[in-house]
């Protein structure tokens, strides 16, 4: 005979008796009729997780997408899709539906591409030279440092340079910035390279837009100095990590856990 799971052991329990268990009396059916023999330490506590996760009605982050059971008012449970006398005044609708917890995920990623969106909008209309500024600052909250911004009559082909220090070693490194919606090419990126190669030993290329898939083929070379390529969404990804221009705020999500004060009545 097969080997019952958990899932079905418990809903052969409900069907033999007929009526909505608790989890501390399904889990003692199926002792009592061998449905499932337990090998962990708390097996009723098994139980009772595997009807949270599997009920249609509980809805939390660690929820399973496959559902099997139905969370009653009364703290019992019954089978999914299975009708019963005493479910017709327990499975009336809400007057309100609440936002379950998947809802809520989707619109939060719906939030994040749209704030990403304004933030790199944002980043599009500054002028070059306080895009450069920006640039600036921004490597130095990620630990570069001495960062500066050249004059432009004697940039020698590069917005700015600083150091990097990694452990004993400092390492000199330049960077280029193009606030453009223009796709960045190759040239650009060979040039930039020409102007630094014998100065510094790393480069770092911002846009506002994006690179061309040329581009980031000659980013990094045998023998050459290497560039690092952060484009539009790369620098929004920058901020965020480092909080830099943008301001976290934490909102509670809660989840309904009526089930375990209901059910620990016995």
């Amino acid at each position: 005979m097969k080997r019952r799971t958990i899932n079905q052991a418990i809903e052969e329990a409900l069907k033999r008796e007929g009526i909505p268990l608790r989890a501390k009396e399904l889990y003692n059916r199926i002792v009592e009729d061998d449905l499932y023999r337990f090998k962990a330490i708390n097996p009723e506590h098994i139980v009772r997780t595997q009807l949270r996760r599997h009920s249609i009605n509980l809805d939390f982050p660690t929820a399973h997408k496959s559902k099997h059971f139905v969370f009653l008012k009364d703290g019992t449970y019954w089978l999914k899709g299975v009708d019963h006398p005493t479910l017709q005044d327990q499975q009336k609708p809400q007057a309100k539906k609440v936002a379950k917890y998947e809802e809520i995920r989707e619109l939060h990623k719906k939030y994040l591409v749209n704030f990403k969106h304004s933030i790199l909008s944002q980043l599009g209309e500054i002028d070059p030279l306080e895009f450069e500024h920006f640039c600036r600052k921004l490597l130095a909250v990620y630990g570069f440092r001495n960062m500066k911004v050249t004059q432009k009559s004697k940039d020698g082909g590069i917005d700015g340079y600083g150091e990097l220090r990694i452990g004993l070693a400092t390492m000199q490194v330049a960077f280029e910035c193009k606030r453009w919606s223009a796709t960045v090419g190759r040239p650009k990126i060979s040039q930039f390279r020409g102007d630094i190669q014998g100065k510094f030993q790393q480069g770092i290329f911002f846009t506002t837009s994006r690179f061309s898939r040329e581009a980031k083929d000659v980013s990094f070379q045998a023998g050459a100095v290497p560039i690092i390529l952060v484009d539009g969404n790369g620098i929004v990804e920058l901020m965020i990590e480092k909080r830099f221009g943008v301001e976290r705020e934490d909102l509670p999500i809660y989840t309904n856990a009526m089930d375990l004060v209901l059910q620990n009545n016995e």
